[in-house]
């Protein structure tokens, strides 16, 4: 049967017939309906009052998510300097629903466990609001990079990266978590009208082997909750099978969960895409083994020979040694180094420095993409700092920035220099419009282009 554009699976709409009874010609008549385009803004960087105020964008409020807008497709916010700059992320509206529900406050320690491409985990990290600790994790590898180009890209710093299965991450975190989110991979039902590979994709068969791997996923999970925890569970397919029936199948093997909460967005009665949310609370009397401890602060030796003249940059990597760096090298305000040295640990991969936060514990055992807030590179003769540490920046945290023009933006962005005042030196932090963007280096009235050349892009 074609819809619009959309060829749907008989056997697909045979089911949903008789699921729906008499919603179910509305539900095939919204595929010939425009589909609605969200994002949401990234309040790390920026507040909602005045992102409206700046918007460029036509812009409605999405209900279920107090930091969610509609926006107009044809106004491309993808292709605009605010979207660099992680002043906001584009995200289906129906898929910000699940960590609404979630609702995770600051200073909690909460799990995205199918992560990426990182719309929910970036979310979950705008409600922390630096406080606490976010395991974003994605089993498949090339997906957790992407991810972890969104964290990085959207300013997070208390995000580790992790690309494990669940069950050896439910090895490491037993009884862990405040709040977990299992989005979990699906039958992708709910984005027949996006994505036309998930209606090629279809099949009965493929929903079964779905709701089987959706309710191993679930176990894995249930381990991993603190007693007193809220776990919510999210796909974006219609299917009984993975959605309340997975559910019930769950608390049957689990009594120590109760369901609390659970909703269908439907295309036909929202203005979005297909979503299933449940929330589910784990009994503060459940019994679990935790055994868990914060790792303290350490310093990794890099092994750098000394240069001919005896230096060895921040080789030791001591608090005291990347506080000085921070502040005299890059840029960044006392108050605010002191603040990332004191609730981290430093960790060192090859060249590169991250701050892990210390609620993590050790990496050592897991496959980690991203192990915190990436802050400089040490490059033998030099330590630079991180294009990461720049974008998590405000401007009322760093002592040396400039501040660019939209157009000069758009340069920086392509990889070109920028003239500055002569009389800045050193490295400093680009802001448009306030959005921090990366890091520049000011020499003689030119500043030097340090946008990493992946991510360089013509607007």
């Amino acid at each position: 049967m074609m819809n619009g554009t959309v060829k749907l699976p008989e056997a697909f709409l045979n089911r949903m017939r008789d699921m729906l009874n008499e919603d179910y010609e509305a539900f095939v008549r919204s595929y010939d309906e425009e589909r609605a385009y969200g994002l949401r803004v990234n309040p790390i960087k920026c507040d909602k009052e005045r992102f409206t105020e700046i918007m460029p964008f036509e812009l409605t409020r999405v209900e279920w998510a107090s930091e969610g807008y509609y926006y107009v497709e044809s106004e491309r916010p993808g292709k605009h300097v605010y979207h660099e700059a992680g002043a906001y992320y584009i995200q289906e509206p129906s898929a910000m629903s699940a960590v609404a529900l979630l609702d995770p406050k600051p200073g909690e320690k909460v799990l995205d466990l199918c992560a990426a491409p990182g719309g929910k985990s970036t979310q979950i990290a705008g409600r922390l609001m630096g406080e606490g600790l976010l395991v974003s994790n994605e089993p498949e590898r090339d997906r957790a990079r992407i991810l972890s180009q969104n964290i990085e890209r959207l300013g997070i710093r208390n995000c580790v990266v992790t690309n494990e299965m669940p069950d050896r991450l439910a090895s490491r975190f037993t009884g862990f978590f405040d709040r977990i989110l299992v989005d979990a991979p699906c039958s992708g039902e709910g984005m027949f009208r996006k994505d036309e590979n998930a209606v090629n994709e279809w099949s009965p068969e493929n929903v079964e082997m779905c709701a089987k791997r959706q309710a191993g996923i679930l176990d894995e999970a249930a381990k991993m909750l603190r007693p007193g925890g809220i776990m919510v569970y999210s796909t974006c397919t219609f299917s009984k099978a993975e959605n309340e029936d997975n559910i019930a199948s769950f608390l049957e093997r689990h009594r120590e969960f109760t369901l609390e909460k659970s909703e269908r967005l439907m295309p036909h009665k929202i203005k979005g895409e297909g979503h299933f949310v449940a929330r589910l609370v784990k009994s503060v009397s459940a019994a679990v083994e935790y055994s868990y401890e914060e790792s303290a602060p350490v310093s990794r030796n890099a092994g750098r020979k000394p240069d001919k003249k005896g230096r060895t940059a921040v080789s030791s990597y001591s608090e005291k040694d990347l506080k000085e760096f921070l502040i005299n090298e890059a840029g960044v305000k006392k108050e605010t180094a002191e603040g990332l040295l004191q609730t981290s640990c430093v960790n060192v991969f090859g060249e590169n420095i991250y701050l892990t936060p210390k609620t993590f514990g050790p990496l050592s055992g897991l496959s980690v993409v991203r192990p915190g807030l990436h802050i400089a590179s040490d490059l033998g003769k030099r330590i630079e700092p991180a294009h990461a540490l720049a974008m998590s920046l405000r401007k009322n945290e760093t002592e040396r920035y400039v501040e660019v023009t939209m157009d000069e933006a758009k340069k920086y962005l392509r990889g070109e220099t920028i003239p500055v005042d002569p009389g800045i030196k050193g490295w400093c932090v680009v802001f448009a419009d306030s959005f921090s963007v990366g890091y520049g280096k000011a020499t003689g009235g030119i500043l030097k282009n340090h946008y990493p050349k992946g991510l360089r892009v013509e607007l």
